[in-house]
């Protein structure tokens, strides 16, 4: 294994591959919005991320640099080069981004920052997505997200919620633009909720919610919080009791129940098996709610480049509820 990886020599590869791949199709087009940096333990399926990846590209082609960690060891960085490529349906040609692939060692970890800067495409949007929750407490991932026009996360895959609210909004208050998919989990949730509202009745009788009580499963603490904490913020405008609280019997699908509760109002919101159900009083309606994929959570996460400042504020809320003795 070799102890460091020469952007130079990289881009060279590139270069020569997109050479010879021309030369034997000329029906080939390059395509790339972004540059997209995955992170993940060299535990995590490759197989699988490589599927995600694939169907990322049509969407949001990029420049993807897939960074594998392969944790305590010697200093050591290795690299190869490869494509993706893809005929959309009609089109006689080849649409095919970049691909890095570079194994690193967490004594290496300093020296990817002057190894990232150079294979990053110019003038476009620099994603980060970090599917490891053990790196981002590592001093060295401070450095590589500073180079990122924004960092996804997945809170949900945190041991302890309370402790990725924290960093998650340390990291946004430092002028950090960061993604959850956490949050991403919510946005049909918000959606269909916030849908509720256009009855001008149920909106008369909105301000009588006293309490908000958002039940879970583990690993979904974090999507609890968010939810209510935006419920409280967008919704009611503070002053409201929010109680989110793990599931005593819930269905294996069941990630999550909503209830908001007035004298003359109550809504209810529960996942049951792809549906979400939506109760308001007596009133039962529902719509379809697929389990999402790691493609369908960061489809929708590459189509925010910049703040999500809604989301930012639900954050923010979360993590005064989860800290109350901070300052």
């Amino acid at each position: 294994m070799g102890t460091t990886v020469a952007p130079e020599k990289v881009l060279k590869e590139l270069s020569e591959l997109w050479v010879s791949h021309g030369e034997a199709d000329a029906g080939v087009l390059r395509a790339c919005s972004i540059t997209l940096v995955v992170m993940a333990e060299g535990s995590d399926d490759a197989s699988a991320l490589g599927e995600t990846l694939a169907a990322l590209m049509p969407e949001h082609p990029a420049r993807a640099i897939v960074i594998r960690l392969s944790g305590a060891g010697p200093r050591a960085l290795t690299e190869r080069v490869q494509q993706q490529c893809w005929k959309p349906f009609g089109l006689g040609k080849q649409i095919c981004c970049d691909q890095i692939e570079i194994t690193a060692s967490d004594e290496a970890l300093a020296d990817l920052p002057s190894v990232l800067l150079p294979l990053a495409v110019p003038d476009l949007p620099v994603i980060v997505w970090c599917r490891s929750p053990r790196l981002v407490k590592l001093p060295e991932f401070s450095d590589i997200a500073r180079m990122a026009t924004k960092v996804v996360v997945d809170s949900a895959a945190f041991p302890n919620a309370a402790d990725a609210i924290r960093w998650m909004a340390g990291a946004a208050l430092s002028g950090q633009t960061v993604g959850d998919l956490s949050w991403t989990r919510l946005t049909r949730w918000r959606e269909m909720l916030s849908h509720v509202f256009d009855n001008r009745e149920y909106l008369a009788k909105l301000g009588g919610v006293g309490s908000v009580r958002v039940g879970f499963q583990p690993p979904f603490e974090v999507c609890a919080w968010l939810m209510g904490a935006w419920i409280c913020d967008a919704l009611l405008d503070g002053g409201v009791t929010l109680r989110p609280a793990v599931q005593e019997s819930a269905g294996a699908d069941s990630t999550m129940q909503v209830e908001l509760q007035a004298p003359d109002l109550k809504v209810e919101m529960n996942r049951e098996d792809e549906r979400l159900v939506i109760r308001v009083n007596e009133l039962v309606s529902c719509t379809n709610l697929p389990q999402p994929t790691d493609y369908l959570l960061m489809r929708e996460e590459l189509g925010i480049v910049q703040k999500d400042t809604v989301f930012e504020r639900a954050l923010a809320s979360a993590a005064r509820l989860t800290y109350p003795t901070d300052k």
